[in-house]
C-alpha cells in the first residue's frame, strides 16, 4: 500500500468512526478493509472509540464541595484570582477608552456637539455600570441568606 493510499484510508477511517461516510466513500472504505492490515487498524480504532465513549467524569459528593469551600486558602485563592483579573481588565479597558477618547477629541471632522454627546453617553453608561456593580456588591455582603443552599 502506498503512502497516498494509507493517508486516504486513514481519512476514510476517521470519517467512518464519526459516521460521516458518503455512499461512494463507503464502498472505497470497504475495499480497504479487505486487506488484513487495514482491517486490524480499523478494529483497534473502533475499540479505542468504544472505550473513550464510555468514559465519564466522576462527580464528587456535595459534602466534598462543602468542605472545599470552608478552607480559607481555597476562598482566598479564588478571591485573589478574581481581583487580579478585574484589575487587569479594568486597566486595559481604561487605557483603551483613554486612547479612543483622545482620538475622538483630536478628530476635527466630528462636530463639537457630537463629541459632547458621545462623551455624555459614555459617561452615563459607566456611571450606571459602576452604580449597579456597587449595589450588587453591597447587597451580596449584607445578604442574610448567603449561606443557605437552595
Amino acid at each position: 500500500m502506498t503512502e497516498m493510499e494509507r493517508d486516504r484510508f486513514r481519512m476514510l477511517m476517521m470519517k467512518a468512526l464519526d459516521g460521516e461516510l458518503a455512499g461512494s466513500e463507503h464502498s472505497e472504505f470497504e475495499n480497504f478493509l479487505r486487506t488484513s492490515e487495514c482491517a486490524e487498524e480499523w478494529a483497534q480504532f473502533r475499540k479505542v472509540k468504544e472505550a473513550t465513549m464510555s468514559l465519564k467524569f466522576a462527580t464528587p459528593a456535595p459534602e466534598v464541595w462543602d468542605t472545599y469551600w470552608t478552607s480559607v486558602y481555597n476562598r482566598l485563592e479564588r478571591g485573589l484570582a478574581w481581583l487580579l483579573l478585574a484589575l487587569g481588565a479594568a486597566t486595559l479597558f481604561a487605557w483603551g477608552a483613554l486612547l479612543a477618547a483622545e482620538a475622538l477629541w483630536n478628530d476635527s471632522g466630528v462636530p463639537l456637539l457630537m463629541k459632547i454627546a458621545i462623551f455624555s453617553v459614555a459617561g452615563g453608561f459607566f456611571l450606571l455600570l459602576f452604580s449597579v456593580i456597587r449595589e450588587r456588591w453591597f447587597t451580596s455582603r449584607h445578604d442574610k441568606y448567603n449561606e443557605v443552599i437552595r
